[in-house]
């Protein structure tokens, strides 16, 4: 994929983020790699997604250097590029706040296998909590995934998921929330059941 559709894709994705609910004014982040020239498409920091165009997109290096763009990239690109550096197979990464999903976080409880969608992918642990943007959390962020997690709920910070292709990212971070308040809803009617590790298993080998 040429670079200019790269960051058309991120900025198409960061407006659907907006408009699934996902996050809200600035916050989150969203970003895809070129693999070829190993560079990364990123959003920018503090800019509306609303009005962003695609040469609003920054782009940077896989050291989180500026290599075009006229705003400062996300603050949490060490978080992105760390990623991208430990799991080579990685494409995009997706870190939305929304609302249910954040708050499992910020009551430190993972997100189970509630739902279907949920078996496919895994639950959800907890990364401790770290001051956005730095490195430490960057590096507890990759300790977390490991070489094969998916997902990972930042403690009072929202999620962040990790895929092959950015549309599929975001897809993954829509099922995390649904989830989400799937297990909020159902905690207030009883104790909710997560789905038998067996089937579970069966699931993910379907995925």
């Amino acid at each position: 994929m040429l670079l200019a559709d790269l960051r058309k894709s991120v900025r198409d994705t960061a407006v659907h983020m907006v408009q699934l609910g996902l996050s809200r004014g600035t916050s989150g982040n969203l970003s895809a790699l070129d693999p070829e020239t190993s560079l990364v498409a990123i959003t920018p920091s503090g800019v509306p997604y609303s009005g962003l165009t695609r040469q609003d997109i920054v782009v940077v290096n896989l050291e989180g250097d500026l290599i075009e763009g006229k705003y400062q990239p996300s603050s949490e690109t060490p978080m992105h590029t760390a990623i991208y550096r430990t799991r080579k197979e990685v494409r995009a990464v997706v870190h939305t706040h929304s609302l249910y999903a954040t708050g499992f976080s910020v009551v430190g409880r993972e997100i189970p296998e509630l739902t279907v969608p949920m078996a496919l992918y895994g639950s959800v642990p907890v990364v401790p909590f770290c001051l956005p943007g730095s490195c430490e959390l960057a590096d507890e962020v990759v300790a977390s995934l490991g070489q094969d997690g998916n997902a990972v709920l930042l403690q009072n910070h929202g999620v962040v998921c990790v895929g092959s292709c950015i549309e599929k990212t975001l897809e993954h971070a829509l099922y995390i929330e649904e989830a989400a308040e799937v297990g909020f809803i159902s905690s207030l009617i009883g104790q909710p059941m997560v789905i038998p590790k067996r089937y579970a298993e069966v699931l993910k080998q379907k995925r």
